[in-house]
């Protein structure tokens, strides 16, 4: 079930990206997103230069997110590629740069350093619309926000929900939802960075029947034409809301799997396409005993792997944002 955009995996560098593009036969001008998650050892000067090699002059969306890094890599950065035959649709330029392929908006990473942790969460959404405005297109069109906050604001992150219900509105469809923490702010005195991806298209949600994302701000998956976009997945209950499987990696990761593939069957059968798997420092021993179970539920799907501080809920440790595809048949 063969789809026109592909999900490159985060590799070690720009020049491992360049040649994961080429064997997929795809040209720079092609790539509508990169995603480079960088951690403290990084040299920004070195991930740059390479970005400017890797681009050729094509201009596209960039986001960072800091990581503690990577599972049984010592790598300074690594990079994720998004391509689309042609590049899709560009819109704007540098820091507003969007780029819009299948129906799908691509934006860069945002954030602030003013004010206090809700207010930059606010923010950051009110941002987020500001880059959709060219397009006609509002906070309504989002399809998934992830948020990367550090362990000290933990207590605060509930905040972030009144400005998420007065800004995303309580419609039928909210966008799904990630919160991953992570130590090393995207720039001193940001509290919050903020990835968002939309859509051009009318959305519908995909719910399974779990009644908890009644009052949340979010979804467990949302559906734009065939793409399907999950929310993060933890080792919670979606029923009682108490976390399950505590300090038991793999035991966890077969919970986060099995809702994932309930998830995506009740979106009417989508395959997975591309895993980002969360880690924390705790999971890492024990993380390369997922591969066979995972290649199980998702037999195909790109991986990403990336080590963060801490999860919100102290005893998850791993969480998965999964995004699909419809048989053709299904798209809507």
């Amino acid at each position: 079930m063969p789809g026109l955009t592909i999900h490159l995996p985060a590799v070690g560098g720009y020049a491992h990206a360049a040649a994961a593009l080429a064997a997929h036969e795809r040209e720079p001008s092609d790539i509508v997103h990169v995603v480079e998650y960088v951690t403290p050892a990084v040299d920004p000067a070195a991930v740059a230069a390479g970005r400017d090699v890797l681009l050729d002059g094509t201009v596209a969306p960039v986001s960072t997110i800091p990581v503690r890094g990577f599972p049984g890599s010592a790598d300074p950065y690594r990079v994720a590629v998004t391509a689309y035959p042609g590049g899709g649709v560009l819109r704007g330029t540098d820091r507003d740069v969007l780029r819009v392929a299948d129906g799908v908006v691509y934006l860069p990473s945002v954030c602030t350093t003013e004010g206090e942790f809700a207010e930059q969460y606010r923010t950051c959404l009110l941002r987020v619309r500001e880059l959709l405005s060219p397009l006609r297109l509002g906070l309504d069109a989002l399809v998934l926000t992830t948020d990367y906050t550090a362990t000290a604001t933990r207590a605060s992150y509930p905040r972030c929900g009144r400005p998420r219900r007065e800004l995303l509105g309580d419609g039928p469809v909210r966008p799904g939802a990630a919160g991953i923490l992570v130590d090393l702010p995207l720039a001193p005195g940001a509290m919050v960075a903020l990835d968002a991806v939309a859509a051009t298209g009318p959305l519908h949600a995909v719910n399974p029947g779990w009644t908890r994302y009644d009052t949340l701000t979010y979804q467990p998956a949302v559906v734009a034409g065939r793409h399907v976009f999950g929310s993060g997945f933890g080792a919670l209950d979606p029923v009682t809301q108490t976390a399950v499987h505590e300090g038991d990696l793999l035991a966890q990761a077969a919970f986060v799997y099995g809702n994932i593939a309930a998830v995506f069957g009740a979106a009417g059968g989508a395959e997975t396409v591309s895993l980002l798997e969360y880690v924390t420092p705790d999971a890492v021993p024990a993380y390369p005993r997922l591969a066979d179970l995972r290649a199980e539920y998702f037999p195909g799907a790109v991986v990403t792997s990336v080590v963060c501080d801490a999860l919100l809920r102290p005893e998850f440790l791993i969480e998965v944002v999964p995004r699909g595809l419809l048989p053709e048949r299904e798209a809507s």
